[in-house]
């Protein structure tokens, strides 16, 4: 045999070698994939996008896990894109959310679409404005349709098994879970408890809440985008189709009886309520529209893909109705929007899910008084909102028997840091609508807005708990509010200023220790908080001032007498000598602040609360001065 022959034979054996073993390396491969890092977030949703970017930029490694191919879950995946609250409150992510669409459309006023919001946009837009800022974080590694399979802790860490949509398996161990999907799965997988429903009154202190708890969950919606095609694009007539299912969805013929006399739109108006950029049509109506009852909370991972079947052909049902009793037989099911099949959200809008029990748990009474009750929460905020109480129950059989909570007026108000952390289990954060809140919170902070800064705070949290190698209960209040105010957060809900004011961080420390507090109103629609920066002083506004520095000897007048310069600087250098605090010579750091803030003033010129909430935050810094609990006591420093 020649050697030339030889060669040939050996070559042919080692391809038909490796062509033997490549099947097995390959697929070996892919369930050796092993990943270690700091924070595994679970859920690319909200609260998974905005706590993923946060950390990263904090310095910890990240991997998110995502179920489907987009990122930013209700905003984009379940096609709620019209945003609901915090207009005047562009806090963190939101903020900077907002602003991305504002440069992609070229102006705010190109998001002023529809009626029902100031902020509308196509569901893709957002997907792809979320990918563009997670692909900026070198600390994140993003995995897309990626599920969790199995979690267990081991040796300090959880080690989670991670699968893909082409059966891709994935080790990644991690200091810190989060649980950002949409119903608290994470959660119910670790032990913690939770609460589903309505919560009695006897529990919450609630007086709106139910005398018995229930297990009710308010009804979630698979919404519609749809545009106009210009020709008849007519849906097949869905299974069990009813018109009368959806008849007073607006003024038309078919009503006769509507279930809200109160709130009856025209077609037109309706249709326009969630109309978006570039022509098309949100579909997510309250009003005997595609709003549906189904509590899949509960329910397998098949189980609820099944369920929703029924959901997503009362949506569709909507649509045909839409077409053929209302005249818009020239909108359709957008093609240019989900990659889906049937054209329709990767998921339905879920408002509800489980909720934890947490180291706190925030009612109602919290956000309407604030400032009387047991713990002072307040001062632990981390997020705020604006947005009414506003539950949805029309579809739940037997709703009318169920509290009226549409648009229940509250104050704008601070989300405490508490509600993210799950009591029993540590390094681990409950993040997205699964927080400690009572049912009738919820129906506030699952707006958008308030889970994007939810989010935020997890992944502000989880970093700073792995950089100190403790849990997430053991981090400073404080420090997780220093970093969110660095990230463009609010821990108050003012509107005193705007946060790139240079007094607005002053307002928001001496807010969150409650020396000076805020007064929440009601205007019209509008739920607001102020600081009254620009009223006068009152020596009787300043009762707080004492849990922070019990030593001081100053006497306050005790009536309502406007204070001076002079008042101010007696209170200071009282506060600083009796606490032995090292401050220079106080009337000298007056001047110097007053005019870097460029205020003219006198000794004997009342004080307005914006500039004293100046002066001790320059030259006191109570917001440091004490940490806090999680319920919002004082820890005191001796």
């Amino acid at each position: 045999m020649s050697r030339l022959s030889t060669i040939n034979i050996l070559r042919g054996i080692i391809v038909i070698f490796f062509v033997a073993i490549l099947p097995i390396n390959s697929a070996y491969c892919q369930t050796s994939t092993n990943t270690s890092a700091d924070i595994l977030i679970i859920g690319g949703g909200a609260s998974g996008v905005s706590a993923s970017v946060q950390a990263a930029r904090m310095g910890a490694s990240v991997v998110l896990a995502e179920e489907t191919s987009w990122v930013g879950g209700m905003l984009t995946s379940a096609g709620v894109s019209a945003i609901d609250g915090n207009n005047d409150l562009p806090a963190g992510m939101w903020g900077e959310f907002k602003d991305s669409l504002v440069n992609h459309y070229g102006s705010a006023e190109a998001l002023q679409t529809g009626w029902v919001s100031s902020v509308q946009f196509e569901p893709s837009v957002g997907n792809k404005i979320f990918r563009n800022i997670i692909s900026k974080e070198k600390n994140l590694q993003l995995l897309l349709n990626t599920k969790l399979k199995t979690l267990r802790h081991n040796n300090g860490k959880w080690i989670a098994q991670l699968k893909d949509s082409n059966g891709g398996n994935r080790t990644v161990s991690a200091s810190i879970i989060i649980d950002a999907t949409e119903l608290g799965d994470i959660a119910k997988m670790m032990g913690v408890k939770y609460d589903i429903g309505m919560e009695s009154r006897n529990i919450t202190k609630e007086d709106i809440a139910p005398e018995q708890a229930n297990g009710i969950i308010q009804d979630l919606t698979y919404v519609a985008v749809l545009k106009d095609y210009g020709k008849d694009v007519t849906i097949e007539k869905p299974e069990g189709y009813d018109p009368l299912m959806f008849a007073c969805s607006s003024i038309n013929e078919l009503c006769t009886n509507p279930s809200e006399p109160d709130r009856m739109w025209s077609s037109d108006m309706m249709i326009t309520y969630g109309k978006l950029p570039n022509g098309k049509y949100m579909i997510n109506w309250p009003i005997e529209g595609n709003d549906y009852y189904l509590n899949i909370i509960e329910l397998s991972p098949e189980e609820r893909e099944e369920a929703l079947k029924s959901a997503k052909n009362f949506t569709l049902g909507f649509l045909y109705f839409l077409q053929t009793e209302l005249g818009f037989n020239t909108l359709g099911l957008a093609d240019d929007e989900f990659p889906t099949a049937d054209r329709l959200p990767f998921i339905p809008y879920h408002r509800e899910s489980r909720r934890i029990h947490g180291q706190v748990r925030f009612t109602l009474n919290h956000i309407t008084s604030p400032y009387s009750q047991e713990d002072a929460l307040y001062r632990t905020s981390i997020a705020v909102g604006d947005y009414p109480v506003d539950h949805h129950h029309a579809r739940y059989t037997g709703g009318e028997e169920l509290p009226r909570l549409y648009f229940h007026p509250v104050p704008s108000f601070g989300l405490p840091l508490g509600t993210l952390i799950p009591q029993g289990v540590d390094n681990f954060i409950v993040a997205e609508k699964s927080i400690s809140v009572s049912n009738i919170v919820n129906g506030t902070t699952r707006l958008q807005p308030v889970v994007l800064q939810i989010g935020t705070a997890a992944g502000t949290l989880a970093a700073l708990a792995t950089k100190e190698n403790i849990t997430p209960a053991q981090v400073s209040v404080r420090q997780v509010q220093r970093s969110i105010l660095d990230a463009g957060g609010y821990l108050m809900p003012y509107l005193d200023v705007s946060k790139d004011d240079p007094r607005f961080k002053a307002y928001q420390r001496i807010g969150a220790t409650g020396i000076l507090k805020g007064e929440g109103r009601n205007v019209g629609w509008a739920n607001q908080t102020w600081l009254r920066a620009d009223t006068l002083l009152l020596s009787t506004e300043l009762e707080g001032i004492k849990e922070i520095y019990p030593n001081m000897t100053y006497k306050l007048p005790s009536n309502t007498l406007a204070l001076t310069y002079k008042d101010a600087i007696d209170i200071i250098e009282n506060i600083a000598s009796t606490h032995n605090i090292k401050v220079g010579v106080v009337s000298d750091i007056v001047s110097e602040v007053m005019r870097k803030y460029k205020i003219e003033y006198s000794n004997s010129q009342n004080i307005k609360r914006g500039d004293f909430a100046i002066l001790i935050d320059e030259i006191l810094n109570p917001f440091d001065y004490m940490d806090i609990t999680l319920k919002g006591k004082f820890i005191n420093k001796e």
